[in-house]
């Protein structure tokens, strides 16, 4: 059996950068002292004089980046979720959402799988933040593949962009040639009746696994992959709800505000579903392995499949 290759999403994004610029004279980057993390030094290596180094001085880099999109230019603004979406909140909201400037901000090291670096690295809340802002994109790609069409999709939307990466390498699961990638669209990868299970991020590939277990114990469960939280693509989702009759959210991110959150207000006002919200519990996270802690908080494709089961056997 071949070996299931694995890249981390920051550094698809640092390689989507480069090939994006290579193609676009108006491609920026800015860093917040974290270039060699976030993976933008691979952009700094080819475009020095493109990539901006802001410091640590989360704040100021959304300022400038608001700056270079009003003179025209597409800036990139990068660092962990932690700061992008946290600490910066609030230039993230005046300076780039409210006058709706076309700047991308690329967010990495988000959830729990960001690991040793403990609870306070650990943004679990990104997502909620960000949905919030009115006209904001909100993208979580599933893996390498993704997350590169992600960055090419952001760069040819007019208006503020979140991209959501991850530090964890993560199974490549869209090598076909049928993937396309649609700001607003999901992907249905397994068809089934009994349990619609939508999942983002890198909870993409462990529903995959857990709807194989799932299949062993004859519970037929549909896979929905929701790239994009923010615009959601409530067909898809109402639909899957429609043919299934239950639903389960899976996200590395807390349950208050993220994709569940929105499933729920979607189904709340299309099509009245029973939904499981799997992801964290209103809860910090902690330091330990990444692999551990995905596992610990049920995020694994073995704590996918128990809470899906005890759901499906609860409605039955």
């Amino acid at each position: 059996m071949s070996e299931v290759k694995k890249i981390a999403t920051r550094v698809s994004y640092g390689n989507a950068l480069v090939e994006l610029a290579k193609e676009h004279d108006d491609v920026y980057v800015l860093d917040a002292d974290l270039a060699a993390a976030t993976q933008t030094a691979i952009f700094k290596k080819e475009f020095p004089d493109r990539h901006i180094d802001c410091g640590i001085a989360e704040c100021n880099m959304m300022g400038i980046a608001a700056g270079l999109a009003a003179t025209g230019k597409v800036p990139f603004a990068s660092s962990f979720a932690m700061f992008a979406a946290g600490r910066a909140f609030e230039q993230v909201r005046n300076s780039i959402g409210y006058p709706h400037l076309n700047v991308k901000i690329g967010a990495t090291h988000a959830g729990i799988s960001v690991g040793e670096d403990g609870a306070t690295h650990q943004c679990n809340e990104d997502i909620a933040l960000m949905r919030a802002i009115p006209g904001m994109v909100v993208i979580n790609p599933s893996d390498d593949i993704e997350a590169r069409a992600a960055v090419k999709a952001a760069y040819e939307h007019e208006g503020p962009v979140y991209m959501r990466f991850g530090r964890l390498a993560t199974p490549i699961i869209n090598d076909n040639a049928e993937y396309k990638f649609e700001i607003g669209k999901g992907v249905t990868l397994r068809e089934g009746t009994d349990v619609a299970i939508i999942a983002t991020g890198l909870c993409v590939a462990e529903s995959l696994a857990a709807a194989e277990k799932l299949a062993a114990d004859g519970v037929n469960a549909k896979v929905i992959n929701i790239h994009t939280i923010k615009p959601l693509d409530e067909e898809l989702v109402v639909v899957a709800a429609k043919e299934c009759g239950r639903v389960v959210t899976v996200e590395e991110h807390s349950v208050i505000g993220g994709l569940g959150a929105a499933v729920c207000e979607t189904l709340s006002r299309k099509a009245p579903t029973p939904v499981k919200t799997i992801g964290i519990q209103d809860c910090f996270g902690e330091s330990g392995p990444a692999v551990a802690l995905l596992k610990k908080y049920g995020l694994d494709a073995d704590g996918i499949y128990a809470s899906v089961k005890d759901f499906y056997k609860y409605l039955k």
